[in-house]
């Protein structure tokens, strides 16, 4: 057997792109949004079923790593949101050069970390 032949490149050999990050990103914040949604599913019908229920929710609410969680998925649901509107903008045939991809890609980053420091302030 010969051990000597060339590997195939993998993403460990590459330095991914701005927007090659951002896009596995936005796959993540999908898929951390859908199972998000089951937790929120879970609490409405937590909330719909009763004081006893409403309470247990709130008390699970109060600790810091699931509060840490649904601050993720806030920001998650922010990422992904801008992250849409930076396809809708690619859909109409805008924004294909380098350094305008780069532009948007921080500008969607900064827009995500915004929203989601606004509605802390707001809400909280």
């Amino acid at each position: 057997m010969n051990n000597n032949r060339p590997l195939s490149p993998h993403l460990q050999v590459y330095k991914l792109p701005l927007t090659g990050i951002i896009s596995i990103t936005h796959r993540m914040t999908g898929v951390f949004l859908s199972l998000g949604l089951v937790f929120v599913i879970w609490m409405l019908q937590g909330i719909a079923s009763g004081e006893s229920a409403f309470l247990q929710i709130q008390s699970i609410l109060h600790y810091p790593l699931v509060q840490l969680i649904l601050w993720g998925f806030i920001y998650a649901l922010f990422f992904h949101l801008c992250h849409g509107i930076r396809h809708l903008i690619w859909d109409a045939g805008y924004s294909f050069n380098r350094e305008t991809m780069d532009k948007y890609a921080i500008f969607e980053l900064l827009a995500s970390v915004v929203l989601t420091a606004t509605v802390f302030f707001v809400f909280f």
